[in-house]
């Protein structure tokens, strides 16, 4: 049986202990301080954040669901607008989309970046669309500048789905880079606690270059008031808890950090299993770096039945996801059918995700690999 330290998907605990001081001392000056909302530590955190993105606004929130939704909201969508997405990705996606009553179309992905195929875009877009909605899945972008050329041929709006590739850099054919989520229109991110920067809670935060915009997004998440009891728009209440923000900005300084400790943990797994024909490991966009949210490798077998062998002997695994969101039962109504998404489908079925954090071992490594490696 597993004889070294138990192994774990996410490892919060002994990240934890590395910046306790830090989180321990701003957490008990802002319960002495009482300034549980919109305190002190959310300012500096969207200015920090603001900073290391290069990007000239950032407006936290309460999660990331809520900041696609207000995201859309700022835009100014009308029920029956389309908005072009993914099948393949977390339910707050889609979900947003399904809420305002707007339109989600579905485009299948690239069978080796697993984000939206670009080639398969363009056909999509109709009178009624008004969207571009990409993920930057399990952390490295979609392709982004073939998206934004796309976007700013018909006119539309891209809104970047950063929940998962915060840090990660978009380099475009001129040379120029950018942080992924500061390239559309507006990006959203996620501070749940296992992404690459997460809080001990629920946050999110979305970020714009452009003012109008950035007021919009400001007025939505708080009410819609411009001012206390004076209301713009309709909107929602979705702030960022100062006791989080405590965090964020404790972990901030350390995110390039984590990401170097996930990109080494990442090249030992593919040194360990890209030679196993039943294995293909995670590929690299030549646009991205890849900032590893998960280490998601396809299996050409049965996954189900590796899931639980691993299991079986200490090692977790996820299924990220299992079921692709055009055929579930919510989103029936639109009208897909298995079949449509062929790519999607097919990666439903095969991908599974090994552990990956910021303080995997290499012996750890090296026993989730041999187990892999005998079981596939």
């Amino acid at each position: 049986m597993l004889e070294i330290q138990n192994i774990q998907m996410v490892d919060l605990h002994n990240q934890y202990l590395k910046i306790k001081q830090e989180v321990d001392a701003g957490m008990a000056e802002v319960i002495t301080s009482g300034a549980f909302v919109n305190g002190p530590p959310v300012k500096a955190f969207a200015k920090n954040l603001a900073s290391y993105l290069d990007v000239k606004h950032v407006t936290p929130c309460a999660n990331g669901t809520d900041a696609l939704q207000i995201a859309l909201m700022a835009l100014g969508l009308k029920p029956g607008d389309e908005v072009i997405t993914v099948s393949f990705t977390f339910v707050a996606t889609v979900e947003v989309i399904a809420l305002l009553g707007l339109k989600p179309v579905f485009v299948d992905l690239d069978p080796n970046t697993f984000n939206l195929d670009v080639a398969q875009l363009e056909a999509a877009i109709t009178s009624h669309t008004k969207c571009i909605l990409p993920v930057h899945l399990y952390g490295q972008a979609a392709n982004m500048e073939a998206i934004m050329e796309i976007a700013h041929k018909h006119n539309l709006y891209v809104v970047e789905d950063n929940a998962q590739a915060i840090g990660s850099d978009v380099t475009f054919s001129n040379g120029k880079s950018f942080k992924t989520g500061t390239i559309g229109h507006i990006g959203c991110t996620s501070f749940y606690p296992s992404k690459n920067l997460g809080c001990y809670g629920d946050g999110g935060a979305l970020f714009t270059n452009d003012d109008e915009l950035a007021n919009k997004i400001k007025l939505v998440a708080n009410h819609g008031q411009i001012k206390k009891y004076t209301y713009e728009t309709i909107g929602v209440n979705s702030r960022l808890d100062s006791l989080q923000a405590v965090v964020l900005n404790a972990k901030l300084p350390h995110l390039d950090t984590y990401i170097k400790a996930r990109q080494k943990a990442a090249t030992y797994y593919d040194q360990a299993l890209g030679n196993h024909p039943n294995i293909q490991i995670p590929s690299r966009a030549t646009w991205s770096s890849h900032v590893f949210h998960q280490y998601t490798i396809k299996v050409n077998g049965n996954r189900d039945a590796l899931k639980i062998a691993l299991k079986e002997r200490g090692i977790p695994s996820m299924v990220y996801y299992p079921t692709p969101l055009h055929i579930g039962k919510p989103y029936k109504a639109y009208g897909y059918k298995l079949g449509d998404l062929p790519i999607t489908e097919q990666l439903c079925q095969q991908v599974i995700s090994l552990p990956m954090h910021t303080e995997l071992e290499e012996e750890q490594l090296k026993y989730i690999t041999d187990n892999v490696l005998e079981l596939v």
